[in-house]
């Protein structure tokens, strides 16, 4: 859920400062106020979750001198400074110093609500963005994100955590909607550059032209850096590699060999090409693509990852049942042995779109997951098909929900759940034991 943002305004002047606030709060703003730039600098720090509107003329600590401190504590935090007539001068040095904007007295009630929608989506992403990068930076927030305790995402972990900490380029390839840029971020985020800049860039629906000077520069007349310089020291993820052409590709190369050992720079290359019948090999050069391929995870389809299909499953249903404001559906052995049997061509993305569908209905009251499923596998058309699995294996899956879910739902408590499933505390240890759950999650 998104934080809110709020509105920190500063004047001396009671009535001003109350009659911004009404305004602001009448235009949906959490806002509150402070009569002094001290008053205000006890609340107002770095990771402030929103904005500043202060006056510039003020007893003991001026507008300015507050606008100061605050960059010097958070220079990203959005200041709109509040000027008296003939104070022009002053505001646009508080511009200078770092402020977000200024309005002169009287101002526009108007313009004051959209500089303030500006400054607060503005502040939203920076607040975002940074959030993103201590995720990263410690890497066990990323990798958590890596659901599943199946024999091949415990492989796909243990490559990510293997290449992470390596120096060279990677590919990454796969089939759409299995989560490859996550294993990007993930990559980044164990390795030595964790720290260092991440950037994302997909080369689909670019002329040459226009990928030359996106990643080679040079620099563009909207001030935007080179990609390959914007990432220096850090890492580059070339969504969609398989799109350049083959002169781009042919000046990657180049760059990447002027690099030398170990890179600077990271090159994390990924590609869709897997689910059309064809691999990255196929439509790269071949220098290119042994270059990069030294080092490749390719990220499992979900069909293949068995139980796990059920933990995602109710994963994201009880996630969206939080945001919908209604409860999980319920899940049936027959519907858990055709979860784990459905094809699943859109892997993760289409279960997390199956997820909240059966959220919806199950609000409503009406329609079935078998109903999700069978539409889906007749968009899919003829040959969307997947192998059986042995019954022993429906029968462990549905087991591992079963408790997995009861033991959400009565928050860890053993008694609860042998009462519900008519279990011995014995049994139930020894499933628990089996399936990989331990209490303490839950609690």
């Amino acid at each position: 859920m998104a934080q809110t943002m709020k509105i920190a305004i500063v004047d001396d002047e009671q009535d001003m400062r109350q009659s911004i606030s009404q305004w602001l709060s009448l235009s949906g703003f959490d806002t509150e106020t402070f009569a002094s730039a001290e008053e205000a600098l006890k609340t107002v720090g770095a990771d402030y979750p929103g904005v500043v509107v202060s006056d510039i003329k003020m007893p003991g600590i001026d507008g300015m001198g507050l606008l100061k401190r605050l960059m010097s504590v958070d220079s990203s935090l959005p200041v709109i400074m509040i000027t008296g007539h003939g104070d022009v001068p002053m505001a646009v040095e508080a511009m200078r110093v770092g402020a977000f904007d200024f309005l002169e007295k009287p101002f526009n009630p108007d313009r004051m609500t959209e500089l303030a929608k500006k400054a607060t989506v503005k502040r939203r992403l920076t607040l975002d963005n940074r959030a993103l990068r201590r995720e990263l930076s410690d890497g066990t927030g990323i990798m958590r994100k890596l659901i599943g305790s199946s024999p091949v995402m415990e492989r796909l972990r243990e490559d990510i955590l293997d290449l992470g900490q390596a120096d060279g380029h990677v590919l990454i390839d796969g089939e759409t909607g299995t989560g490859k840029t996550l294993v990007a971020h993930a990559l980044h985020a164990v390795g030595a550059k964790a720290g260092r800049k991440f950037v994302l860039f997909s080369a689909l629906g670019r002329d040459e032209a226009a990928l030359i000077q996106r990643l080679f520069g040079p620099m563009g007349d909207d001030g935007q850096l080179p990609l390959l310089e914007e990432a220096r020291g850090g890492t580059l993820v070339i969504e969609d590699v398989d799109a350049l052409p083959e002169t781009v590709q042919g000046r990657l190369l180049s760059w990447m060999n002027d690099q030398g050992t170990p890179a600077e720079t990271r090159i994390v290359a990924v590609s869709n090409l897997s689910e059309q019948g064809k691999t990255c090999e196929d439509v790269l050069r071949p220098d290119l693509y042994y270059r990069l391929a030294t080092m490749k995870i390719t990220v499992p389809p979900l069909r293949t990852r068995g139980e796990d299909i059920l933990t995602l499953f109710t994963r994201f249903s009880e996630q969206f049942a939080e945001e919908y404001g209604c409860p999980a559906p319920e899940i049936s052995a027959q519907e858990a042995a055709q979860l784990l049997q459905a094809p699943w061509p859109g892997n993760i993305r289409q279960l997390i779109n199956v997820a909240e569908r059966a959220v919806l209905q199950n609000r409503r009251g009406t329609g079935t997951i078998s109903s999700l499923l069978m539409a889906d596998s007749e968009e899919a058309g003829p040959g969307m098909t997947t192998e059986g699995k042995p019954l022993k294996e429906y029968v462990d899956a549905f087991e591992r929900m079963l408790i997995d879910n009861t033991m959400r739902r009565h928050r860890g408590s053993i008694v609860a759940v042998m009462e519900e499933l008519c279990l011995p505390r014995r049994t139930l240890n020894e499933k628990m034991a089996k399936y990989g759950l331990s209490r303490s999650d839950y609690l």
